[in-house]
């Protein structure tokens, strides 16, 4: 029996999960930190998300709001 561990298992060849404490973190082939949540799955379906804005660009905001109160408070 090995004591190391397995290779990283690649999900879509493009990134992988891996258990922490208490989350899961996803990372990509260089092990920059991509994401990170409660379930396995949620990692998965948002590292997909986020990689896929990246690929092609955020969608711009429908609303946008101001930051700034109007008169004296």
């Amino acid at each position: 029996m090995s004591t190391q561990d397995p290779a990283p298992k690649l999900i879509d060849g493009i990134f992988e999960v891996v258990k922490g404490r208490f989350l899961y973190h996803s990372f990509d082939k260089e092990g920059k930190g991509l994401v990170s949540g409660l379930t396995e799955n949620s990692v998965i379906r948002m590292t997909h998300f986020y990689l896929k804005g990246l690929q092609e660009g955020w969608p711009e905001p429908e609303k946008t709001f101001a930051g700034t109160v109007g008169g004296k408070l």
